[in-house]
Parts: structure tokens; sequence; C-alpha cells
């Protein structure tokens, strides 16, 4: 039975804290007391037309909450919560809903359309709400229902569609949706409001219609209800529909053909004349088309002797026109586009379109490009050179290396000299524009590169002074230095030519990073971003007395960031983030310099130091800052070696503290990785700190509140830590064993048709197989019989994924050396678990020698050699 919750609702929302407190806190036991009574009150809350809007808007809120959340465990607990609640209380719930979708008030309606996806996401796919289809399709057919119910109920189909797979209906209920829902969005239905939840409504329901689009005749129908609907009076309508065809554009991409010409006809007309929010979705239908033709020429091999095209060309066959279509959005930019994150005009859009258009067709977008920037580059109107800027740097990524450089190279000195332009938008584009010819076309380790000894200090110049430009100007400037040093990476001897302007690049970039005139903190971050590349990316040998000299100085910073009066959350943000900054310059240096047996002295003479800096930035409390400094400890683990060791019972505080935080998962994840580190440094003299770390690894494993994504990296840890330990992991083999064998059976049963499920059946898949690599080796000396009785199901999972096709590179490596790593710690005994089927495993690693990856060969030849001598042994 409902009871009266209005004043409560209303309490609920009081300016008074003590009023709005008292009444939380009643609806709240409420709700602990008697959950269905407090869904059925809310729900007749909802429906009630002589209830106050208020209290009904908030019923709404709070029952769709009921049932749905972000967070996968709270939403699971929500979703059994539901389940068992007795049928009758549900049908009084979902009827009370069905009738709330005739409500006169707008707001109610459109409440009650959500809540009734959420219910069906829980119930459809469970077969518990059969006739849910048919009784909206009801309000639909019979005659003289009232629009707003008609609108209301094709908001709630398409968020049912939304909500639930194309699985969960079959083809007769998605026919009776299709109808309503296109003889909704029909020129002939008069209510402009049911038109556009149509058109919404259809956008959602499109992953339904595969079989309707098989049939040419339903699909001609469609197509044609879309494209009229793109010319409707109201903005919001054409939108939506443009929505649609962007969708179709990547769903149905293969039956596109009868119908490019006409679409193309609306998206020029729309980018031409509509208005921005139109115009936008129309540019999106052909980035569309673009991703679609880039991911078959990707992913399909032509077969030998066939010289047909992978797709339909439609990017190819439209080039002439679709190209000055694109190049014409270029001069609508924004006064203030520069100024704000965030901000997508036309002019963004139709760069990204032709950037991708050049990766489709290659060559053949230059000559189509090139005579636009040269008749704009000069022109006095900013619009006009800043539009041909962008032109030109759209299209560096596609064409090849032959039909760029002499372009590029001709170009080079008036970007250069563009730097100098009198408008801030066109400095930006040409700082991003150079930022994309450092990226592309400056590869010195491939034998290319658009910078020459002869060009790379008037270039450091023109950069260097552009740091000192406006903000935004700076920042894009940053990019510029980091991919023109990134160039230099494991570029040899020519990494040289950088070395003499090394000690201005640091102090220039310490300088902007300093700069008090940024509002926002992105360009101290892309400053500080851009100097860890060109310490990356030096050359050691001649460089490590500047960096050596960087090192002190980033520290001092990072000292004064400590002592900084906090009177504000804002300036305890700027701290954390300053703090976060210069911890990750400091774990590029402890990196590079510890890279070589001659520098890492350096480090080691500074690592006190570094250390109580890292626990006093711990002690700010920051979880951005948390993330950086554990990193950085990880490297400075690496470099310290056994070392280390002095440094963990002042530092075991916060790592206890990172590898509990569920809520940051990050944090988590990375603090997981510093206990890797710290595994590999300290070998054994981490043992006095394994119980407890463990403990939090296990009690990790077992949460379901914590981010899934961090529990593969937990099992490669306890790799790191039986590796470290040995024979002294036995004590954990009880609890990590059943954890590994439970995750293996998860991977079994992982859905093929989802790709983040089978990306993170992989991730899992090697973490367990690194996990076993780690224990059989720690226990290979002295106790491998431990581990024979958990052989048979690790044999059992190294078959059942040496079978399958969906895994990636990465577990085919781990997969062969456990495989290894077995057969090396149990020897003539793995011969009897093997004597039954052996045939995966000779398939595997006929598979593997065969592999054109060096490091996967070499393993496969150790395994196989760890196997012939384990069976010889037996023989």
């Amino acid at each position: 039975m409902a009871l009266e919750i209005t004043q409560y609702l209303l309490a609920a929302q009081s300016p008074d804290a003590k009023i709005r407190n008292e009444a939380e806190t009643a609806l709240g036991q409420f709700r602990e007391q008697n959950l269905p009574g407090f869904l059925l009150s809310l729900s007749v809350e909802l429906s009630s037309d002589g209830k106050p809007t208020e209290s009904r808007r908030l019923a709404g809120i709070v029952l769709k909450n009921s049932l749905d959340a972000k967070e996968a465990a709270t939403k699971d607990n929500l979703v059994q919560q539901w389940v068992a609640i007795d049928i009758s209380f549900k049908s009084q719930i979902k009827n009370s809903l069905l009738n709330t979708l005739g409500s006169s008030v707008r707001e109610v309606s459109h409440t009650a359309a959500q809540v009734v996806a959420k219910i069906a996401s829980i119930e459809v796919p469970r077969k518990e709400w059969p006739e849910l289809v048919g009784l909206l399709l009801a309000n639909m057919t019979q005659p003289d229902r009232p629009a707003l119910l008609k609108q209301a109920t094709l908001e709630a189909l398409g968020y049912v569609c939304e909500e639930i797979s194309d699985e969960d209906l079959v083809q007769d209920e998605v026919n009776a949706v299709l109808t309503a829902v296109i003889q909704g969005m029909n020129v002939s239905e008069q209510n402009s409001d049911v038109r556009l939840a149509a058109t919404r409504a259809l956008y959602n329901a499109l992953d339904f219609a595969r079989t309707n689009f098989d049939n040419e005749m339903e699909r001609n129908y469609i197509m044609k209800v879309i494209c009229e609907a793109a010319l409707a009076n109201e903005i919001e309508i054409r939108k939506a529909s443009f929505e649609c065809l962007v969708s179709i554009a990547s769903t149905y991409y293969e039956m596109l053909e009868p119908y490019m010409q006409k679409i193309f006809e609306l998206t020029s007309n729309a980018v031409k004349a509509d208005e921005e929010a139109v115009a936008l979705q129309a540019v999106e239908f052909w980035s569309s088309i673009c991703d679609e033709e880039l991911d078959i020429q990707d992913n399909e091999v032509p077969e030998i002797g066939n010289s047909n095209p992978p797709h339909s060309q439609f990017i190819q066959k439209a080039l002439s026109t679709l190209v000055p279509m694109l190049l014409e959005t270029l001069l609508k930019q924004d006064e203030d586009q520069d100024q704000e994150d965030g901000i997508w005009n036309l002019a963004m859009a139709g760069g990204t379109c032709l950037g991708l258009v050049a990766k489709v067709v290659g060559d053949l977008v230059i000559p189509l490009v090139m005579p636009f920037v040269e008749a704009n580059i000069s022109k006095t109107d900013w619009r006009s050179r800043e539009a041909a800027t962008f032109a030109f740097g759209s299209i560096l990524d596609g064409p090849s290396m032959e039909k760029l450089s002499p372009m590029v190279n001709a170009g080079l000195d008036f970007m250069l000299n563009a730097m100098k332009d009198e408008n801030s938008h066109v400095k930006d584009t040409t700082a991003w524009t150079l930022s994309r010819i450092f990226e592309l076309m400056h590869i010195p380790a491939a034998g290319f590169s658009i910078v020459t000894p002869a060009n790379l200090q008037r270039i450091l110049c023109v950069l260097l002074d552009g740091l000192k430009d406006a903000p935004h100007v700076a920042e894009k400037v940053c990019g510029a230095i980091y991919f023109l040093a990134q160039g230099y990476e494991d570029a040899g001897p020519t990494s040289s030519l950088l070395t003499p302007f090394l000690p201005d690049i640091f102090s220039s970039l310490i300088a902007t990073a300093e700069r008090t005139d940024s509002s926002d903190s992105k360009l101290r971050s892309s400053a500080y971003e851009a100097l860890n590349q060109v310490v990356r990316c030096s050359n050691l040998p001649e460089t490590s007395q500047i960096i050596s000299r960087l090192l002190p100085a980033i520290m001092s910073k990072l000292e004064q960031t400590i002592n900084l009066q906090i009177v504000s959350s804002d300036d305890r943000e700027k701290q954390g983030d300053l703090q976060a900054s210069l911890c990750g310059v400091l774990q590029v240096i402890i990196q590079k310099l510890s890279s070589a047996d001659d520098t890492k002295p350096i480090v080691l003479q500074a690592a006190d130091q570094i250390m109580v800096l890292f626990l006093n930035v711990f002690a700010c409390r920051s979880s951005t800052v948390h993330e950086e400094a554990m990193l950085a400890i990880g490297a400075l683990a690496y470099a310290t070696g056994p070392d280390f060791g002095k440094y963990m019972q002042e530092f075991y505080k916060f790592l206890e503290m990172g590898l509990q935080n569920f809520e940051e998962y990050q944090v988590c994840t990375i603090s997981v990785g510093v206990v890797g580190d710290i595994s590999r440094a300290l070998d054994d003299k981490i043992l006095p700190y394994c119980d407890g770390i463990m403990t939090l690894l296990l009690k990790d494993l077992s949460s379901s509140e914590l981010d899934r994504s961090v529990k593969p990296p937990i099992f490669s840890c306890f790799g790191d830590i039986a590796l470290a330990i040995g024979e002294h992991f036995e004590k954990y083999l009880t609890y990590a064993l059943p954890m590994m064998q439970r995750a293996s059976e998860i991977c079994a049963r992982i859905d093929s048709n989802d790709e983040d499920m089978v990306d993170y059946g992989n991730q899992l898949r090697r973490s367990i197989f690194e996990a076993y690599s780690g224990i059989l080796q720690g226990f290979k000396n002295a106790k491998a019989e431990l581990m024979l009785p958990h052989a048979p199901h690790l044999l059992q999972f190294i078959e059942l994924v040496a079978k399958d096709q969906q895994r990636d590179e990465s577990v085919t490596k781990a997969v062969v050396a456990v495989l290894g790593d077995l057969a090396d710690a149990l020897g003539s005994n793995l011969k009897m678990m093997m004597m039954k089927d052996c045939a995966f495993c000779t398939e595997l690693l006929g598979e593997c020698l065969q592999s054109g990856d060096d490091q996967l060969k070499e393993t496969a030849t150790w395994t196989q050699g760890m196997i012939g001598r384990a069976f010889s042994v037996c023989g």
C-alpha cells in the first residue's frame, strides 16, 4: 500500500538544512524498512495530477535512482532488490508509470518514460514484462490518443531500445516498434513534438532494424522518412534526423549506395545554410563514413589477384565536391574559439573531417586543398589566413611523404614567419600545424626529417619565442617542442643536434610553466610534458650534466609547493596540480639518469632527499599527486634497488592508503604497480611487509566496489611478489590460487561479441599467467612440488587459451612462457599430465616459432627445450 510522502518530498528540497536533513532521513528509513511500499509511494506521487510539480519531480528522480546507478556493483545491487520485490507491487508500480505517460505535465510524463525504460532494462531480458511493447504501441495505434501521450510513449520506446539489447525483442515486436516510430516521424504527423520524439526514438531503435534494413522496400521507406524529416521546419527535428543518418553511416554503411546522392545534397545544403547544430551533424555524417572506410582499409586483407577496392569508396567518389564544402566550413570560426576548452564549432568539425578524408584518400586530397591554401594564406582577413593554415595542417596525415615533402619544405619557412602574425588565432593554428609537421615528418630514426642541422636553430628560436605569446598560443608551442624532441628518440647520433639547445629549452619551458597570466593549469602541464619529452629523448652521454643540474632545480620547486599557504579548496587544487607535474618531471629524470651505469650515481646521491620530498607530498593528501608521486617512487625503487628498503617503514603507510583507495581506482592501480616495482627492487627484503600487502591485495580482489580494471595488475603483482620471496610465498598459496582459478573460469565465460569484455579477458588471462610464472619460478629450486596439485588446472587453462583465436599477442607470449616455467619447475612430473593430449601444446609452439616476433620465437624455443628436457628425464 502506498503512503502519503508529499510533505517529505517537498521538505527534502527545503533551503533550511535542518528540515531538509530530517526529511531525507525519514525517506531513507522508509526505503530501508519497506522498499516495495517506498517505490509504490513514489510511483503514486509521480502519477497524481493533484500533487505539486516539485514533489512529483523529486519522486521521479528518486524512483529512477532506485533502479539504476553508474557504478556497476551498486547497479547490480539495485537490480537484485527490484527482482526480489513481490510481483503484485511491481505490477502496481508499472501500471502507475504507464498511466503517467498520459500526464498533461510534460516534465512528469518525460520522467515516467525514463523510469519505464529502467524497469524494462531489468525485466525485458528476463522475459518478465512481455506485454510492455504491446501496451506502448496501443497508445500509438488507438484513435484519438492525445499528442502528449504519443510523445511520451515514443520517448519511452526510444529509451527502452537504448536500455535493452537487440536480442531481447522478437522480430514482430521490432517491426511493430519501427512502424509506430516511422509513422510518428512522417510528414503527415501534425504535431512537431510527436515528430521529434519519434525521430529520437528511431535513433535508439536503429540497432534493432538489421532485418528491416536487409529488406530493400522497408529500407527505402525508412530512408525516405529520415530524409524528409531532415527538411522539417523545426531545427530540433532536422538535427535529430541527421543524427539518425550519422548512426546509419556506421551501422549500415554497406547499404548506403542508393541514397548517397540524396544524402550529399542534404548535408551540403545543411552545411552551407542551416543552423550550426544541424550543420555539425551533417559534417559528422561524412566523418562517420571516413571512420568506416578507414576501419575497412585497416582490417580487410585483400585477396590475391583481387583489385577491387575493399569498400564503396564513398569519400573518393564525392571528393571533388566534398572537399570544397569542408574547406568552406573552415572560414566559419568563432572569435573566442581558442580561448576556451571544449568549444566545438563548424570550422573545427570541418577541419577534423578534412583530416579523416586525407587519411582515406591519401595523395588525392592534395590538389583539391593546396589551391585553397595558396589563395588564402596571405590574405588580409585573419579568417582566410587561419583557415588556410588549418587546411594545410589537417592533410598532413594520409598522403605519401613523396607528395608532402616538397610542399612542407616549401611551406616551413612561411609557417615559422607566421608565428609573428598580428592575429592570435592564426598564431595558435600555426603552432598546431608546426606540431603536426614535427610529429609526422620529423623521423630521423627512419632516415627522414623536415628538420635539418641548417634549420634547427631557427626553428627553436621561433618556438622558444612563441612560448612568450598568449597562453593558448604558448600551449600549442609546447606541443610543437614535444614532437620536435620526440623525433630524436632512438635516433642515435642525430639526437646530438638538440644537445647545444637543451639549457635554453629547459629554462624557457620552466619559465612558461611558471607564468601567472594563464587562468588554468593547462599551459603549465603542457610545458612540463614538453620538458619531460625533451629529457626522455635527449642523448644521455652528452646531456647528463645538464640533466643532473635540472634535478635539484625541480626538487627545489617541489619543496616550495609543500609550504604553500592553503586557504581555499582552489588553493589546494592548484597545489595538487603543480605537485603532480613536478613529480612527473622527477620520475622522468630518475628514469633517464638511472638507465646508464655512469649516471645512476647522480640519482643515488640525491635519493634520500628525493624520498623525503615524496613523503612530504603524500602528506598533502591529493589523489592526483598520489598517482604521480607513486609512479616516481616506482622509478626510484628501480634505481636504488635493495637500498630502497630503508624507506619502506615510512613509505608503507602511504602504500597501504593507495591499495585501499577504491574510489579513485587509478591510484589503486598505480599503487599495485609500485608493489611490483618494489618487489623487483628489494627481492626477499620485502618479506616483512608481505603479510600486510597480500592481505590488502586479496581484499581488493574480493571487492565488488573496486573497478575491475585494477584486478589484472593485482594478479601480475602476485607473480612479482612470489618471484621476490621465493619459497616464502607458500603461506599465501591457499588464498591466491583459488582467486586465480576463479578468474580463469571467468575468462572462459566471456562473451566473444563484446569487444570491451574480450579486451578485459585478454588482460586478465595475461596477468593470471604472469602470476603462475612468478610462483613457479619462485618455487623452482625449493618447493616445486607444492604446485603439483594445481598443475592440471593450469594445463587446462593453457589449453583453453591456446585454442582461442581471440587471444592477443601479449597473452600468447604469457601462455608460452608459463608453459616453459611449468616444465622447468615440475620437470618429469609434467609428462604424466600431458600424456593424454599434447596436440594443443605442439600447435601453440608451432604457431609461435613461425611468428615474426623474435622475442616470441625465443621464448617458444626455450619452452620447447624445457618440455623436451622434462620428457627426456622421464624417458
